[in-house]
């Protein structure tokens, strides 16, 4: 199996004529191929990639594009843009599954399936490593020590089910350094979320077996667990134990609860996902649902680039090749279309789980309901993001016709800085275009600049947009990528549009509309006043649409600014002397803190007590103490 091939891997064999387009210029290639699989790229006469695809022999597949008709609208385009090839070949078909999906991740080719949000998924993390283990909210490598549940949907599903769990096993969420430091019960134990184990209300012994019954919920045992509850509260209440059994019937009603807000729990699917497809409008929206322990997780909608209206099997391969990049798929995916070679893909997952991974298309039964269920939310979702893209469609058109512009912007970049009297100091920039907020391409920037005066927001601004433009004319000098804006709205009002056209000025930038969006008469909302280089400033009509939508789109970037300078202000608050010190990462800050109480009791230790620190070597030990006698 293979992560990724170096761009020396490909070779583009002989062109006989570079003047040739299509499928002529494919045809020339045909000779220097064989029966391999691997992987191919089109390319444009630029060189920009067109398609990357995957073929099990890669002349069969190739010679299917020399073919001068009887293709799709999609690919008769792809093909008549295509100017040269380049070729790489595998072991086997699931290297060359695996190294397409790798490319077209990284080069967003334009007619591929391409999915565009991958986040992690958050889990939760029941700890193993403390006599009192803590439950809480888990994203990114599962480095730390424990038992991990998920994937869930989203973190409103995680803090939901966490809340829940809370309530039935008593739990703690307090982090280790909190543990050891309380003197007294927090409010958790006060409102019946947690055992109180920090202050000794609970026995480990007895801590333990919450923790096994959190642990068996979780593993899909809720009924096991339900029916002994039970018992103990009738036996408690026949030995007039009233306090205990009443504690027992609120777990009780805490664990009904929890199945209740999970919605569908099948009791045949333990463990799958339910990948539903939905296309219309030249758009599709993939619905993926997360069952475990036979409890709903949770589900998420997506919608994939579809390179131009690829069909369902297309879509689905692709999406299911990317999804699982960075996370094990389950034993069992129950899809709502066919794929083409559902055996690869087996073959591909299985290879990545470590086990078995089987697909299925149900056609009857508890199954064949899931995927209907995912599939009316597949099509509800997609009803609704069209919905709000014609919207958004109108309200960018009314934006060109309001600002003077040639057509309606494609992408809009939004700027604000935030501080507090100069302190912390952050630049934000937040992104829109047709489908809505570009969120991935949001930016945050720390204000570096050390001759600007406090609180100098031209200044502030001038920076940021230096830095944006530097990176973008590096990135992307040919404007091919689709990363430079067409509309620039800067949060201020003629000083800011003026330091900013200096700026775009002094690096020969061009072509790009600029607006400054000024609070106006009393800083109320509705009484903005726009400011363009060379016209007066105006104002929209009180009610006018796109003037609610400016407003949306100045208040993101201003809540994204705050949000990012609110971060970086608790950073710094948090900071301790401990963060300096060379090789005292976050466990072993947390270790000193237990053992001193303080970051400050721990820079004035001796050797010896440093040496005590449980996880801190010798070695460890002398570095701390040589850092803060050095420094100190």
């Amino acid at each position: 199996m293979i992560d990724s091939m170096p761009e020396s891997g490909f070779e583009e064999e002989g062109r006989p004529n570079g003047e040739l387009r299509g499928h002529e210029v494919i045809r020339g290639y045909l000779s220097g191929l064989d029966s391999s699989p691997g992987v191919y790229r089109m390319l444009d006469a630029a060189g920009g990639v067109l398609y990357v695809g995957k073929a099990r022999q890669l002349r069969n597949r190739v010679s299917s594009y020399a073919r001068p008709s009887g293709h799709s609208a999609r690919i008769g385009r792809m093909i008549s843009a295509t100017a040269s090839m380049m070729f790489l070949t595998t072991r086997t078909e699931t290297e060359a599954l695996l190294l397409e999906q790798n490319l077209i991740k990284q080069l967003k080719p334009r007619y591929n399936v391409l999915l565009r949000d991958d986040k992690s998924f958050p889990s939760i993390l029941v700890t193993t490593e403390h006599d009192f283990p803590q439950i809480k909210k888990h994203r990114g490598a599962r480095r730390e020590a424990g038992k991990y549940f998920g994937p869930f949907a989203s973190n409103g599903a995680v803090s939901r089910t966490l809340a829940q769990l809370e309530r039935v096993f008593l739990l703690r969420n307090c982090s280790d350094a909190d543990f050891a430091g309380r003197t007294r019960a927090c409010l958790q134990y006060q409102i019946k979320r947690c055992s109180g184990p920090c202050v000794g209300h609970i026995s480990a012994k007895d801590y333990g077996a919450l923790v096994q019954e959190g642990l068996e919920f979780l593993g899909g045992k809720s009924s096991e667990i339900q029916q002994r509850l039970a018992l103990e509260m009738r036996e408690a209440s026949e030995k007039m134990e009233y306090e205990k059994a009443g504690a027992l019937r609120d777990r009780l009603a805490a664990m009904a609860q929890v199945q209740v807000s999970q919605g569908v729990n099948p009791a045949g699917v333990s463990q799958a996902d339910i990948i539903a497809l939905h296309q219309e409008g030249g758009q599709a929206c993939v619905q993926v649902f997360f069952i475990r322990a036979n409890q709903n997780w949770g589900n998420r909608a997506y919608y994939p680039r579809t390179g131009g209206s690829a069909d369902a099997a297309e879509i689905l391969e692709a999406f299911m090749v990317q999804f699982y990049d960075n996370k094990p798929p389950p034993p069992l995916i129950l899809l709502s279309e066919p794929v083409e070679r559902p055996d690869l893909l087996e073959e591909a997952f299985s290879a990545k789980a470590n086990r078995k991974v089987a697909l299925l298309l149900p056609k009857r039964g508890e199954k064949k309901e899931l995927v209907e269920n995912a599939l009316r939310n597949a099509r509800e979702a997609l009803a609704r993001k069209l919905a709000e893209t014609a919207s958004q469609a109108r309200l960018l058109a009314g934006l060109a016709k309001a600002f003077g512009l040639p057509a309606p912007p494609k992408r809009i970049e939004i700027y604000d800085n935030s501080h507090i009297q100069g302190a912390h100091a952050v630049g934000a920039m937040v992104v829109a275009g047709p489908e809505g907020w570009m969120k991935s391409a949001y930016r945050k920037f720390n204000i570096k600049g050390e001759s600007l005066t406090p609180g100098d927001d031209f200044g502030m601004m001038k920076e940021v947009l230096t830095r944006r433009f530097h990176r973008l004319v590096k990135e992307d000098p040919n404007r091919e990528k689709g990363l430079w804006p067409d509309l620039l709205l800067i949060d201020g009002g003629a000083g800011q549009v003026s330091a900013v056209r200096a700026v775009m000025t002094e690096m020969g930038v061009e072509g790009i509309a600029m607006v400054g969006v000024a609070k106006g008469v009393d800083r109320d909302a509705g009484k903005e006043e726009f400011h363009i280089s060379g016209q007066r400033p105006f104002a929209l009509p009180h009610r006018d649409p796109v003037l609610y939508f400016v407003q949306r789109l100045r208040d993101e970037a201003h809540r994204f600014a705050i949000g990012t300078h609110r971060a970086k202000r608790s950073k710094a608050i948090g900071a301790t002397p401990l963060d300096g010190v060379p090789g005292v990462g976050a466990a072993r800050k947390r270790a000193l803190l237990a053992h001193f109480g303080s970051a400050k009791a721990a820079s004035r230790a001796d050797l010896a007590d440093l040496k005590a620190v449980e996880g801190i070597s010798g070695k460890m030990a002398e570095t701390i103490y040589s850092y803060f006698r050095e420094n100190g």
